[in-house]
């Protein structure tokens, strides 16, 4: 969801390029052209000197005396592409802009994308540390299950060994167990996360849950972290019983 976020806010990123008084309108469409043939730009728009006189009043009402016979600047807005909206693109393509004569000057909110992106940079890698801490606590947490269960049957795995059972036949059922752990704490992360969504939805903002897939994946390596702490545990503690035996 905050990814979700901040891909809307990063929707609405563009470049705004002011034109110098008088500029012809040959200057503007060919501007434009040119502007467009560019692979980052997903869209162009021509904004005049009224358009944007009126906008101004519409969206800072309080100020609508003051600009009562202003005059502002035509320009130029340019929409880009997904993956074009980072700093350093917007950067150089500003600086392709300034070489323009009919551009007088061109804004677009450096120091504000900046931060965007330096949100995101921390939103990524947080999610991602916490993901592989929680991780890391499932599988010591079923590790530690499987090798209370396997000291509570020493004896049956001695018996098991005596009789010819092979390591692979004593095995299986402690992964099969680790497994089945992995799948329900999914399940039940899965349950959690919808009743917080819900109550989040309900009481702050829309948000979006996961979806099939995304919930097929959650569940299948809750299966795959089981498999793994179990597979760790079963390795360690039989080996032990085993040479104690």
């Amino acid at each position: 969801n905050i990814q979700a976020a901040l891909r809307a806010i990063e929707n609405r990123v563009e470049i705004r390029a002011f034109l110098i008084d008088g500029a012809k309108e040959t200057q503007v469409n060919e501007l434009i052209a040119a502007l467009q043939k560019l692979p980052e730009v997903a869209d162009v728009g021509y904004v005049s000197p009224d358009s944007a006189l009126q906008r101004a009043r519409a969206e800072l009402e309080e100020f609508r005396d003051v600009m009562e016979g202003a005059m502002l600047p035509g320009s130029v807005e340019l929409r880009l592409k997904p993956g074009a909206r980072d700093p350093e693109t917007m950067r150089q393509l500003s600086g392709r802009l300034e070489t323009y004569p009919v551009v007088e000057v061109v804004r677009y909110g450096r120091e504000w994308v900046e931060k965007l992106y330096r949100v995101r940079t921390v939103a990524g890698v947080a999610g991602l540390g916490l993901g592989l801490v929680f991780a890391l606590v499932a599988v010591i947490i079923i590790g530690a299950t499987i090798r209370m269960a396997i000291l509570a049957r020493t004896r049956e795995i001695e018996i098991m060994r005596l009789v010819g059972a092979t390591n692979a036949y004593v095995r299986l059922p402690y992964l099969i167990d680790g497994t089945l752990k992995g799948i329900t704490g999914g399940l039940v992360a899965l349950l959690i996360a919808y009743l917080a969504n819900r109550a989040v939805a309900q009481s702050f903002m829309q948000t979006q849950f996961f979806t099939t897939n995304q919930m097929l994946l959650g569940v299948a390596a809750g299966a795959v972290i089981g498999l793994l702490g179990s597979w760790i545990s079963v390795g360690r503690h039989l080996r032990r019983v085993w040479q104690e035996s």
